[in-house]
């Protein structure tokens, strides 16, 4: 229960209930402080926190820092010894022992909020949300953005510790859920995938209509995302699927896009972008992996090495760079919709961030694919890698803000939250200090984001284009400096 060391980018600042938990909660019992005073006793213990009255008589015996701790400040208000050791959010995770609320408590307090809500801690929210005037946001976007908090909150939270540290892919009820709600389609961007959600029974969170539906809308999404603060189980959540899916939309034959479109949409099937190899990463020219026509000119026979595939361990439909010519230029490249079947092999490769995210090693040994399945034409392989460069860096980005600007909430309510030589932690200078320092960088990151943010709307093809490249990688080089120093500050 210990708040222990402070990652930098743990989420769970923002309190959640379940519509369960909310009816239980509106029938509770009020708790005398007389009545709490009588449950002070091994096997019967009661504490307030927050004003609401938790029964701890059986947590008592699994607390690790023992039922000791426990029975000597039972029967009373612990609220402030509470805070000087736990965050917030492990009330969450407790809120089956509420058994009441303290009389006299105020109406609306306690530790629980309704999903979805926006933050009042100081950095929490994107300055438009906490009352700065923006030209950027409109009602549409608060509502997407409560949507689809609500969703995480709720759906993702509770599981994102556990899966993260356990390495657990997610399964596949867990993708239909993220595709079903939506949650699929609105992190692809503005595109023709969203006009398809309403003859698939899916909505957009929020109630946003497709034609209003822009690339702000899209970064909200990511960010709260991001916010779950786990970039190993955030990737597992669609990172392959964001860069591939668009590809398959904008390229692939109208049989193909017919038939997979919508089993991608509503998350029956999972696609990733399969291009980099053990000999070439960045280097998209120098790809090795050969696709060779059978005789009859029917399929393609594949073979090659693809490495460091995000998802690819239980992806269905690979994304595939391919070399099909054989003049040294880039117009030997291809791309080919390849589907997961016999000549074709996942090998969980293990990084620096949790396996759940699946990042393989995908083997391909004369694997057979119907000529279909080329996505545009011989040749266009290289120019469709670009297209999708701009927009994935984007992505990548905005992403990190998000889980920076909850380290940030994390710890500016954690340092009010925790004393020390007898007033908080944010009472020291050298915290203010950090707190400030961090927050003028996010902020300033923030702005640059949006004015690239509404570059793209206004851009005919939003982020795809030699103009926008420039920006974006600045975006993406500023987003990694100040992401290290936010995870910096924090974690001191």
């Amino acid at each position: 229960l210990k708040f222990g060391s402070n990652s930098a980018f743990r989420a769970g600042t923002l309190i959640t209930l379940s519509s369960g938990a909310a009816a239980l909660c509106a029938v509770m019992q009020i708790v005398s402080q007389e009545e709490l005073a009588r449950h002070q006793s091994p096997g019967d213990l009661w504490m307030a926190v927050d004003g609401d009255v938790y029964d701890v008589s059986k947590f008592a015996r699994l607390h690790p820092g023992g039922s000791q701790i426990i029975e000597q400040y039972a029967g009373r208000d612990v609220t402030t010894v509470f805070y000087e050791l736990h965050r917030k959010d492990v009330l969450v995770k407790y809120a089956k022992l509420r058994v009441g609320r303290l009389e006299g408590a105020k109406d609306g307090g306690g530790a629980l909020g309704e999903p979805g809500a926006i933050s009042a801690v100081p950095f929490a929210e994107i300055p438009a949300f906490q009352g700065q005037h923006s030209p950027y946001y409109g009602e549409s976007h608060r509502r997407l953005l409560q949507a689809v908090r609500a969703f995480v909150q709720t759906e993702l939270e509770p599981i994102a510790e556990s899966a993260d540290l356990a390495g657990e892919y997610p399964d596949l009820e867990l993708r239909q859920k993220l595709g079903r709600s939506g949650m699929m389609a609105i992190r692809l961007g503005p595109g023709p995938w969203l006009k398809a959600l309403g003859s698939l029974g899916v909505k957009i969170p929020g109630g946003v209509a497709p034609e209003e539906f822009d690339y702000f809308h899209e970064m909200l999404a990511h960010q709260e995302f991001g916010r779950l603060g786990r970039p190993g189980f955030i990737d597992s959540l669609g990172a392959g699927f964001g860069i591939s899916a668009p590809a398959i939309f904008h390229f692939a034959s109208d049989a193909v896009k017919q038939a997979l479109g919508p089993q991608l949409l509503l998350g029956d099937k999972w696609s990733v972008l399969s291009i980099s190899e053990p000999f070439a990463g960045s280097d998209v020219a120098a790809l090795q992996a050969t696709a060779e026509k059978t005789p009859d000119g029917k399929f393609y026979m594949v073979s090659g090495l693809k490495k460091w595939i995000t998802e690819g361990a239980y992806a269905d439909y690979f994304v595939t760079a391919v070399r099909t010519g054989r003049t040294g230029t880039p117009k030997d490249l291809s791309m080919l919709l390849i589907e997961r079947g016999p000549g074709l092999e996942t090998k969980q490769i293990k990084t620096t961030y949790s396996t759940c995210c699946g990042t393989a090693m995908v083997i391909m040994n004369n694997v057979k694919v119907p000529v279909e399945n080329l996505m545009g034409k011989e040749g266009s392989g290289f120019k469709q890698i670009m297209y999708n460069f701009n927009h994935e860096r984007w992505m990548i980005a905005v992403s990190l803000i998000g889980q920076g600007r909850q380290a940030l909430a994390d710890t500016f309510m954690w340092s009010r939250q925790r004393k020390i030589f007898g007033k908080s932690l944010i009472d020291q200078p050298v915290i203010r200090n950090k707190l400030a320092a961090s927050a003028a960088s996010l902020e300033t990151l923030q702005a640059f984001l949006e004015t690239v943010t509404y570059d793209m709307c206004k851009t005919k093809g939003g982020a795809v284009g030699d103009r926008l490249a420039g920006p974006i990688a600045m975006l993406k080089y500023h987003t990694t400096r100040t992401a290290w120093q936010i995870a910096d500050d924090c974690v001191q």
